[in-house]
């Protein structure tokens, strides 16, 4: 890593993971609208799959970590977006077997590649941008490219699908699916021809001493850090308010007559379009302000535009590109543009000054990822007992969490740890 051109190959392709993160991961979102029709699924069943795809994140996070330390960001990537074909090929499967049981499955598949890639591109990216605002600058870079593919998925199911909830079935989301596992198939080609640095890999030394059994343990590991631990409780209710917000809005406003299926996609669409804006917003301004004041403001305004959203009148629309639009649904929407920089934000101040225990600490944040998955179900279990709009209270309680995390629970208090 000597230089900035000699990092461009592996910045590249960090990039292109941070796409396929969210374009499978969105997939799986997206897809809740399909099975409350194809499988007659309730609306917290309707989030099973995006439940299975988290949850993977907490049997995988450790140990993807520990593949990390021993066997390298390359090794890592490339058994991921194996694992990640693999996992939509099951979900393709699906809906030509007519098999819920096979779905759910395939989505705790791809759960573990996505796992695998978070835990690769984050600390990577982070190191090759060296840490503190530039490292935080990289992400939000990064974040674009996975707001690319974020957008892309909803909206390419929603009009798929078509105009009415009716007509929803896997076998019509099927073009989405042979794209994603063309994407994963590209990906390994490239990524085995590319040089990625390796700087977190355990030493020949380490490997000779962890072999033998002789290695000295380390009285102390990321979890000895207050700010990381609160870092990754943060992480947990941050993927739960990014994924929440758009997945609960498209399984309830798709069942909305004048809404429908191809609106309500298009619509959560534009709110990953809106991190897209927001990253590329924090990629231009993250060198200059720091991680905190980015979260605790974005945090509190998207608190702000979800209470407002909850008690706007479902009644009150308006005309957008020719569609008639809640104005609550819109509110959701812009939450986007304060998501959008919460990822690089946490990551980065959580991880900040935990040196040789990086690796570490990434394999146990993306454990704390499953909250992208039980939030949502927890939300839209919420939702069946006392309607879509009023289980957002829950992700208002997410967010105050990430406002505390920001003024105060980020900084680091133990300093005195050797990191070296």
């Amino acid at each position: 890593m000597a230089n900035k051109n000699s990092n461009l190959p592996a910045i590249i392709v960090m990039f292109a993971l941070f796409f396929m993160i969210a374009f499978v991961t969105n997939l799986a979102g997206s897809m809740g609208v399909i099975v409350t029709n194809q499988f007659g699924a309730s609306k917290a069943l309707s989030q099973l799959g995006t439940l299975a795809n988290f949850i993977a994140y907490a049997c995988m996070g450790i140990p993807a970590g520990l593949i990390l330390k021993r066997k390298g960001y390359k090794f890592t990537s490339l058994l991921a977006v194996i694992v990640g074909l693999a996992g939509v090929a099951v979900q393709f499967l699906s809906g030509y077997v007519e098999s819920f049981g096979v779905y759910v499955a395939g989505a705790f598949i791809a759960g573990f590649s996505m796992c695998m890639l978070n835990i690769v591109v984050n600390p990577m990216l982070n190191t090759l941008g060296g840490g503190g605002n530039k490292g935080n600058q990289l992400i939000q870079w990064g974040g674009t490219l996975n707001s690319t593919g974020g957008t892309i998925a909803p909206i390419f199911v929603g009009w798929l699908v078509g105009g009415a909830i009716a007509d929803a079935t896997v076998a019509k989301a099927a073009p989405v699916m042979i794209i994603a596992m063309a994407i994963f198939a590209i990906a390994f080609v490239v990524i085995l021809l590319t040089d990625i640095p390796e700087p977190h890999m355990e030493t020949a030394e380490e490997k000779a001493a962890r072999l033998a059994g002789t290695a000295v343990k380390d009285p102390h590991s990321a979890l000895s850090f207050r700010h990381f631990v609160l870092g990754a409780l943060a992480i947990f209710f941050y993927v739960g308010i990014e994924v929440g917000i758009p997945n609960t809005a498209n399984v309830y406003f798709s069942g909305l007559d004048w809404v429908g299926p191809a609106i309500a996609g298009t619509m959560v669409g534009a709110y990953w379009f809106c991190m897209l804006l927001g990253r590329l917003g924090g990629g231009l301004i993250g060198g200059k302000v720091s991680s905190k004041a980015m979260l605790s403001v974005m945090s509190a305004i998207a608190a702000v535009l979800v209470i407002i959203a909850i008690f706007l009148p479902e009644t009150l629309k308006m005309t957008v590109a020719g569609n008639t639009v809640p104005v609550s649904l819109l509110c959701l929407v812009l939450c986007g543009l304060c998501t959008s920089i919460m990822w690089g934000a946490i990551f980065n101040l959580a991880t900040e000054g935990l040196g040789k225990y990086t690796a570490a600490a990434s394999g146990i944040f993306m454990t704390l990822v499953c909250g992208g998955g039980i939030i949502p179900f927890v939300q839209n279990t919420i939702a069946d007992k006392v309607g879509s709009m009023q289980s957002y209270w829950l992700i208002v309680l997410c967010l105050a969490y990430l406002v505390f995390y920001a003024v105060a629970g980020s900084k680091n208090v133990n300093k005195d740890i050797p990191v070296e």
